[in-house]
Parts: C-alpha cells; structure tokens; sequence
C-alpha cells in the first residue's frame, strides 16, 4: 500500500517514493492551451499551489527528463504531452519569505539565488556587458545578511534573458506564494521599505519582456496597488469564483472518495460534513490536506491550521466597521451570509467591508453558494471543520483570551451550569471596555457571536418563534448525549435593582413562553441578569421524555 505524502510538496518525490497521488496533471494541458501571458491563481493555503507548480516545473522544464514520472497520467493521453521539458522554466516559491525584515529578505534572496545556481551553465556565453550585470546582480544576492532588496529589480528579467539566449526558447515562470512576501511586509510593520524593489523585479519580469512565454502565479489574493500587472494585455485573474482551473486545486468528491476508498475508508456523511463544502466555481472541493490527515490518522478532527489568513484577517478585523461585525454575528448563526464579495483586491491595499469578505473568501473561511449578482454574494462556512477555525477569530474579535470560549461551552455539554457561570463571569470581566454592554441586546449579541464553538454539536437559534413567543438564544443539540440549552437574557441600569431577581425574571419568562416546547431530552435553562461587567444567573434543567 502506497503511503500518504502529508507536507511532501514535490512532485518528483512523490512519484519517485511511490506516495499516493491525486492526477491533477490536466491542469498542464489547461495552462498551456489558454496561452495567457500571465496566468494568477488565488486559493487558500494548503489546497495543493505549491505541488502543481513543481508538477508543472517538472513537466515543462527543457533541463530535466520526466518521462517516466508523467508515465500513465492524464497529460500524457493529451496533444500537450509532446510539450514535455521543452522550456526553460524558472521556478520560485516564497513561500517561505516571512517573519522579520531581515529574515524575509534573506529568503526572498536565497530563492533567486538558487535559480541562479540552477541556471549557471546559461551564464557562460555572456557578453561583456551582460556579464558586469551578472556579477553586480550576482553579488547582491550573495549579500543577503544586509537587510536590503537594493540590487535586484532586474534579477529575474535577466535570468529569463540569459535563458532565452543560451536555450533558443522562450522562458516559462512559475513564481509560487507570490504574495507571501507583501502581505508579511504590511503584517509586521515594513511594507514601506520593500514593496518597491519587489514590485519592480516581478513587474519588469512579467511586462514586456521578451524572453517570456508564459508564467504562472499563485497566492492568496491579488496585489494590485503596486501595479504589478499593469500594462499586460494578456492577464488571466483566477479567483476561487471564476471557472479557469476550478478543479485543479483541492480534491473532488470522486477523488476523495477513490483516496479513503484505497485505504479502507469511507467518503460518509461525517467526513462530508467536517471536510466538504467549497465551491469553486460550482466545483464541489474537499480540503486536500484534512483529507490526507484524516486518511492517515483515521480520526475525524480539525486539521486545517491558516495561522498567516487568521494573522490578515484579525488585523483586517481591527480596521473595519459596524457593518461588517453586524455580518459577522449573522454568519456565525446561520452559517449563510448575503453581502457583497470584492475577492480580486487585498484587503490592506483598499480596506472596506467588501474586501474583509474577499479575504475571508480567499483565506478558504467562507464559500460561494449562489452569485446573485456582480459582487454581491450569497456566502457560506464551508464545513464544521472550517467553523473551528473562526473560534480563535472570535476570541480575537472579543479580545478574550485563547481557550477561553473552549472552557465556555465545554461546560455547557457537560451540563456543568456552575462552571459555565463561572467562565462567563470572567469572560465579562475582561472583556475590553470599547465593547459597548450598553442593552440586552448587547450581551445577547455577544453571546450569540461566542456560539460559533458550539455550531458542530448544536443547531443554534436567535429570535427565532419557539413555544409562545421569541427566545434570545436556543441551542439545539444534535446528540442525545448533550443537552438543549436556552438562554434569556436581561439587562438593567438601575445599581439598586437585585440581579439575581432580575435573572430569575429571565427563567420565568423561558418557562411562560415554554421555549423549551417540543425538545426531547436533558434542557437546560438559563436566566441572565446583566448591568455592565456585572452579572448573576439562575437556572433549571428540566428532562424531558
């Protein structure tokens, strides 16, 4: 049985080792038959960028022999197998270019440098002005302790000419995580002191250069501001909404079933539930990297970790408006949004509403379920997996600290009443002062946003006609082994009103209007008191046959 190839991004590798592999090789066919100039492709991380960029480097490249790697794939039942090592290719990633000033630089430096190494044998035919550039460019790569891009706006239109000469054919590009380098800059503080140099070098690469057939990108988002595309009259934008490649990234649902299939597993409704759910362009995708996990441990749990989107997102989150959050508290109830999606501009380069969404479009936390018309969407969480995944968003939405919603709720399943009072207590408390408790309403929407870590075990409910009349907050559980929860929620200004009575009011009010009408099972009910960061709860559990 082959092994799973969890975190290998090579191509070659994979073959050679004789590791699992889903044929994504009819993307080649499509790159080379669309013939765009410049071809940018924008998918979360870990959907699979970086292994069909050396797939197609590895395919393409005029200095290697891949015969018997691309042996039975689909690109070899195609007209585009005659095309295989026919260009010279320069293949980057940056994917790696990220932390401090210092250390993005240097990685942004190595990768060129190790092109440049690859491609040593097209140095020896230089002119001799040709070659006091090289030398120049050569030495400012090697410099790469310095902290500074100065020197390498013409590293790769350069490398591409030299190619060209030496080989006689145009050159193909594929630069990976293109975007990884910009958006780390704007994170940490020093966009300013390298979005030119690195603006320049990809721009003077990829417009009007002569030497170049074609050339690929993949990122997160596009970055447009820097006008790195500007003047390419042949620019194909590849957004998770748009049809070009719309299968070429993730797993289908065939090809997720065929991978646990071979391992003895089933594409059932849990898996489907946890793992499916986006859509590209009407394609129905699993996470590639959950379902390798899950293949290989064969326990069904969160596997995606989006550390550098949740890193955009949270400081997106900090910019944006009341607007976005009143979206934000639907979202996390129903799990489906109605908005307007702006996907094809970062979020730091035109900060608005529409583009926050289009990050969290591109970042893999939302999906498309119906265009209803240009830019206006309506939108969903993908999968219960993906809902795990907004917990530690929320809590940085609250500013409450990491776990804190954990313990919340994780006393509720337990039916732990007086632990849950305790851990809401203190959520209060800490609960930063702009967080304006100023109503009910203000606690209940609270609440309402912090439900999102239950959303997997409970069907939730706000307002919603239960009984005789409106509850705040029902949450319906979807395993016997939990109980409903509902909660009403009261607030008052007055110092002398008593907030235990003002709780007991509460639960009255859930056993008059009999929220709890129609539940099987263990119910909890829950009253809450509130005036400010103050608060008392009263409740009662009622077993129901």
């Amino acid at each position: 049985m082959k092994d799973i190839a969890l975190g290998i991004q090579d191509y070659r590798k994979i073959i050679e080792n004789n590791y699992y592999y889903v044929d994504k090789t009819r993307m080649i066919s499509e790159f080379l038959e669309r013939k765009a100039e410049v071809t940018l492709i924008t998918r979360p991380r870990r959907f699979g960028k970086t292994l069909n960029m050396s797939m197609l480097a590895e395919f393409l490249d005029i200095t290697k022999d891949s015969k018997a790697i691309f042996e039975g794939t689909e690109i070899m039942q195609t007209c585009y197998a005659n095309e295989m090592n026919q260009f010279p290719v320069i293949f980057l990633s940056f994917k790696d270019a990220k932390g401090n000033r210092n250390l993005l630089i240097k990685q942004v430096k190595l990768a060129l440098l190790a092109e440049y190494q690859r491609f040593s044998v097209v140095f020896n035919q230089l002119s001799h002005i040709d070659r006091k550039i090289y030398e120049q460019t050569l030495s400012e790569l090697l410099d790469y302790n310095t902290g500074s891009l100065t020197g390498i706006d013409n590293a790769l239109s350069f490398l591409s000419r030299a190619a060209f000469h030496y080989y006689q054919k145009p050159v193909i590009m594929l630069i990976d995580e293109y975007d990884t380098p910009f958006l780390e800059a704007h994170l940490n503080g020093f966009y300013d002191e390298v979005h030119s140099e690195l603006s320049v070098m990809l721009s003077s690469a990829l417009e009007g250069n002569e030497s170049l057939y074609l050339a690929m990108l993949t990122g997160i988002q596009r970055v447009a501001k820097e006008n790195i595309f500007s003047g390419l009259n042949n620019l194909l934008v590849c957004t998770v909404k748009d049809p070009e490649f719309k299968d070429c990234f993730g797993f289908t649902m065939a090809e997720s079933e065929k991978l646990l299939d071979y391992y003895g597993m089933e594409l059932d409704e849990k898996v489907k539930s946890m793992y499916d759910g986006y859509s590209f362009s009407g394609a129905e995708i699993y996470n590639p990297w959950s379902i390798l996990n899950y293949a290989q441990r064969k326990s069904l749990q969160p596997y995606w970790v989006n550390t550098s989107e949740n890193k955009m997102i949270r400081s997106a989150m900090t910019q944006c408006d009341k607007s976005f959050y009143r979206n934000y508290d639907k979202l996390i109830e129903s799990g489906t949004l109605t908005t307007s999606v702006q996907p094809e501009n970062s979020f730091y380069e035109m900060p608005s509403t529409s583009s926050l969404w289009g990050l969290l479009l591109n970042s893999g936390m939302i999906t498309i379920e119906h265009e209803l018309e240009p830019g206006y969407y309506q939108v969903r969480i993908p999968n219960q997996e993906v809902k795990s995944a907004f917990i530690g968003i929320t809590e940085y939405y609250l500013q409450i600290q990491d776990g804190a919603l954990g313990n919340l709720f994780g006393a509720l399943r337990h039916s732990d009443i007086e632990g849950f009072i305790a851990q809401y207590r203190v959520l209060l408390e800490t609960l930063p002062s702009y967080h304006d408790l100023k109503d009910e309403n203000s606690y209940h929407m609270m609440m309402l946003g912090i439900c999102i870590t239950l959303s997997g075990d409970y069907e939730i409910s706000s307002n919603r006609e239960w009984g005789y009349g409106r509850s705040d907050i029902l949450l319906r559980s979807k395993s016997p082994a939990s109980p409903h929860v509902i909660m009403e929620f009261k607030y008052t200004k007055d110092t002398s009103y008593d907030l235990e009575k003002l709780a007991e009011e509460a639960l009255q009010q859930i056993e008059e209007k009999r929220y709890a009408a129609g539940l099987d099972g263990t119910v909890l009910c829950i009253g809450l008191g509130h005036r400010g960061k103050c608060m008392e709860a009263v409740w009662k559990i009622d077993r129901k046959k």
